[in-house]
């Protein structure tokens, strides 16, 4: 283990020390979330994994256990769907502090019906953005307990594309469930950088940042049964287009840099290097349309709407 600094390069394989952090990633028990997951277990970290099942949480721990030496993981019972949940969630972890939050959790549909969440919003907006967005107003006290806190937004390469229709937030005039994944996603990108002017504003010390995970396969991600496996035969077949995305394990390095990182400022976007699809993590320029403050200083008021929060999410006002 070592201490990163600006004169050391960042190396996936060696990360920094950090027995003395707590960390919170929602989804940790598969996919993305559960490398992000067993990464971080492996500086020392408390890990807590934000999952509404038990029983894969419970494996996914197993896991993790099996890989990584002392892994201190633990299940948080967390269901992004049913806001009304949050709160009783938080106040169950018996934290008094949180280092990070990586917001990673997210439903992804390829086919309709559109589907709705317990509160009655589109099932992918609702999860993937408002939910997390509702999530951040119970953790704010103990982001801002902790020395240097974290709030780090798991985007997608899928918002490059897209754009927001504020004027129907949740498709329910034009469903069209591809598009309104990469428009939750773009939801969610914003508000992580739309918080961080926030925070900056107020003085605070918690930092929000943005990453994404390139363009990560299942076939090209090493297997963690029961978790994930991935067979032979899948990774032969995958090998060509590994030239341009790679697998899970490699997509979480932007993730892990992003809430690991002291050189890691406020409001930066964290990616893979080539093409931002695949490679070691890098600092990205944002694009335009995610950067636009007006756009997300209407999403985070249509927000606070939807999941009846204060502007301020439980952080100083501005």
């Amino acid at each position: 283990m070592f201490s990163a600094s600006p004169s050391r390069a960042w190396d996936v394989r060696r990360l920094p020390s950090a027995e003395d952090k707590v960390f919170l990633v929602t989804g940790g028990n598969a996919g993305i979330g559960y490398f992000v997951a067993e990464q971080l277990a492996a500086t020392g970290a408390v890990v807590l994994l934000g999952s509404r099942d038990a029983a894969k949480a419970g494996a996914a721990m197993a896991s993790i256990g099996a890989r990584v030496a002392g892994a201190r993981v633990r299940h948080l019972p967390l269901d992004l769907a049913d806001l009304s949940s949050l709160a009783a969630a938080v106040d169950g972890s018996d934290l008094d502090h949180l280092d990070a939050v990586v917001h990673n959790a997210g439903v992804a549909l390829d086919d309709p019906p559109r589907l709705e969440t317990a509160d009655g919003h589109e099932l992918m907006f609702g999860t993937n953005h408002l939910g997390h967005f509702a999530l951040t107003r119970w953790l704010a006290p103990l982001l801002s307990a902790a020395p240097a806190g974290r709030v780090v937004t798991v985007g997608s390469f899928a918002a490059r594309s897209e754009r927001l229709d504020l004027d129907d937030p949740q498709s329910t005039r034009d469903y069209r469930p591809k598009r309104s994944y990469g428009r939750s996603k773009l939801a969610q990108m914003c508000f992580g950088f739309e918080l961080d002017r926030r925070l900056r504003a107020a003085g605070s010390t918690v930092l929000s940042v943005v990453a994404h995970p390139g363009g990560a396969l299942d076939s090209l991600t090493p297997s963690r049964p029961p978790v994930h496996v991935t067979s032979p035969g899948q990774r032969l077949r995958a090998l060509p287009a590994g030239l341009l995305v790679q697998g899970k394990e490699a997509g979480a390095w932007p993730i892990v840099r992003a809430t690991l990182d002291p050189d890691v400022r406020g409001g930066q976007l964290w990616g893979p290097r080539l093409f931002g699809l695949r490679g070691l993590p890098r600092h990205e320029p944002v694009p335009t349309h995610m950067a636009d403050g007006a756009v997300a200083a209407r999403l985070w008021a249509v927000s606070c709407v939807l999941t009846g929060t204060e502007s301020h999410l439980g952080f100083p006002a501005r």
